[in-house]
């Protein structure tokens, strides 16, 4: 039998929760939402990088509909001029029957941002536009995993949406369960401990 790779539990709606020892700053703390994961690689966005440009700025039609705060985040160190859109869809709707999106998982699905929003708005929850994305190659994201640089958990639809003044890194390691919920209360600095 063949070893199972260390990436077999990532697929598209899992969260990559970089373990408290990651020192990549682009990673520190950070929770990737897995867009597609396929042998060629992995595509996410981090859903916990606010940035200071209001999304009205960079495009205007979907500047009153995005999630609060209405701000584009840091998605990843990838492209970081090409613009991402997640949504969250009310219960009751499914990617197949909403136009300009296409299914992640469940409730999640990325948008067309070529679609008008105010077709869209009332099919969902919430929109949240990332700038750039989080980007691994063939077998970079199982090398990584086998260094322990990742946890990976489910998401919950909520998560892409969720509020920059919580905690996302620790909610989501908080609700994992012992032993995965110690994690959550790891100091970001050792040297501040």
């Amino acid at each position: 039998m063949g070893r199972v790779p260390a990436d077999a539990e990532v697929e598209p709606g899992t969260l990559l929760v970089a373990a408290p020892t990651m020192v990549d700053p682009n990673f520190r703390r950070t929770v990737v939402f897995v867009i597609d994961h396929r042998e060629e690689g992995t595509l996410g966005v981090v859903l916990n990088r606010p940035s200071d440009v209001a999304v009205h700025d960079v495009l205007p039609n979907w500047g009153g509909h995005v999630a609060e705060p209405q701000a584009v985040f840091v998605g990843g160190p990838v492209e970081k001029k090409t613009a991402l859109c997640l949504a969250a869809l009310r219960t009751g709707e499914t990617a197949a029957s909403v136009p300009g999106v296409i299914a992640v998982r469940g409730p999640v699905a990325l948008v067309d941002l070529d679609t008008d929003p105010e077709a869209l708005v009332p099919k969902v929850r919430g929109v949240r536009v990332f700038a750039g994305y989080a980007g691994w190659d063939s077998g970079q994201l199982a090398g990584e995993i086998e260094r322990d640089d990742w946890v990976i958990v489910p998401a919950l639809p909520s998560d892409i949406l969720a509020s920059p003044s919580g905690d996302l890194w620790s909610q989501v390691l908080r609700r994992q369960g012992i032993p995965l919920a110690l994690l959550a209360t790891h100091p970001g600095d050792l040297q501040r401990n």
